[in-house]
């Protein structure tokens, strides 16, 4: 994990190299670090999670997220994850929803990020 500001917001970035991100307790490994290091939003790369991440039906999604908003903490989803919202309407739903909000959203990369969070002109 690398800490990092990006236009005055403390951002944790998880590496893309490391075993696959699934439950609930890797989540709260990710919050405790996160928080230990004065962060706000943890970026996490698309290709950490589980397949099972993106289909829905499985609440991993759900119960992952859900533990960052109950520390307060945002969570950035980074990379191309097309594949999976061509493949299920609810999760493109999903995305679409939270990228509306402030707390929890799904972008390319750094750069999106980076733009989502840039203050307004």
């Amino acid at each position: 994990m690398i800490v990092y500001s990006l236009h005055g917001e403390r951002v944790a970035e998880i590496s893309h190299r490391g075993a696959a991100l699934e439950s609930e307790r890797d989540a709260t490994d990710l919050i405790t670090e996160a928080l230990s290091s004065d962060a706000r939003l943890v970026a996490i790369p698309a290709e950490r999670l589980s397949s099972d991440f993106f289909q829905l039906s499985t609440r991993k999604a759900g119960h992952f997220i859900q533990k960052f908003v109950n520390y307060r903490l945002r969570v950035a989803i980074l990379g191309d994850i097309s594949g999976h919202v061509e493949a299920s309407q609810p999760l493109a739903d999903f995305v679409r929803e939270s990228n509306r909000g402030r707390d929890v959203w799904f972008v390319r990369d750094s750069a999106e990020l980076g733009t989502r969070l840039a203050p307004a002109k």
